[in-house]
């Protein structure tokens, strides 16, 4: 802890087993003026496990500017002071990113106490690559921003990560499926840490059936393969066509579509890189 000036602590939460929680972040929990928190109710449940009893003050996704700037005057006057999510890392899904921000602007140490998050639980466990990969969090609900979120996941060459809420779940993997492709490998991690957890790996066509007659319950991360024959260690082997098979393929797909979703089904036929799918479909 820092002694005599004021600190801003963002404090990492379990998402799930309580058991998760480091001994910095009690630590600094039990040392901290006031704890910033999203749910009240659920965080006491936390600091009650652990003995905790520094006092809460709410902070939400419709909370005020006004309530970060007392906050924040609170930590110019000297106090320490730290903010929790709901569970797992501040600044993901959560005001925890604008706190920080504003804290900055502020000239506000800001101090990171690192621990559990569901994007990376899930990655950890669904067995893709995760040197690289992209995370999109709760994909928009409806209309253009979310088809092109869509899009996005279709054609990353990366591992993809999103959170869904599970009454959605069963709907968005039809959309991936869709969009992606029915063979697409993805995992469903759910309720991670807990007494039912599951992590149920397969094709997106799989998953968004199995989902659909098997209603998941608590909180979902979906994590996409990679749109790459190379993805997933060799998951999608495909032998690499001749050049003449290649340059009637060419012919036979031109005409058919936008450059970009030609140049992704000779991707995913010739076994090539979108890269020089279009370089076929160019020279």
């Amino acid at each position: 802890m820092v002694s005599g000036a004021g600190c801003l602590y963002m404090v990492s939460t379990p998402i799930g087993h309580l058991g998760d929680f480091s001994f910095r972040g009690v630590e600094v929990l039990k040392a901290a003026a006031v704890i910033a928190c999203e749910d009240t109710r659920h965080t006491l449940r936390l600091l009650t496990h652990y003995g905790i009893s520094a006092p809460l003050v709410s902070l939400h996704a419709h909370s005020s500017e006004q309530t970060i700037a007392r906050l924040l005057d609170r930590v110019e006057l000297g106090d320490e002071v730290a903010y929790v999510t709901d569970a797992g890392t501040p600044g993901i899904s959560d005001p925890g990113g604008l706190l920080a921000e504003r804290a900055h602007q502020r000239g506000i140490r800001v101090v990171p106490i690192p621990g559990p998050a569901a994007v990376l639980t899930a990655l950890a466990a669904a067995g893709f690559p995760a040197d690289r990969f992209l995370f999109l969090g709760f994909l928009p609900k409806r209309g253009t921003a979310r088809a092109a979120q869509i899009t996005r996941v279709a054609d990353c060459d990366m591992t993809v990560v999103c959170y869904e809420a599970p009454g959605r779940t069963a709907a968005l993997l039809a959309e991936l499926a869709g969009r992606c492709g029915e063979g697409r490998p993805a995992a469903v991690a759910r309720e991670l840490t807990k007494l039912h957890e599951e992590v149920r790996r397969g094709t997106l066509g799989t998953l968004a059936a199995y989902y659909d007659a098997h209603p998941p319950r608590g909180e979902v991360t979906i994590v996409v393969g990679a749109d790459s024959p190379q993805a997933g260690g060799g998951q999608r082997e495909q032998a690499q066509a001749t050049a003449e098979e290649a340059e009637a393929l060419v012919l036979e797909l031109k005409d058919t579509g936008t450059p970009a979703a030609v140049a992704k089904e000779l991707s995913k036929r010739l076994g090539i890189s979108r890269h020089d799918a279009y370089r076929l479909l160019t020279r």
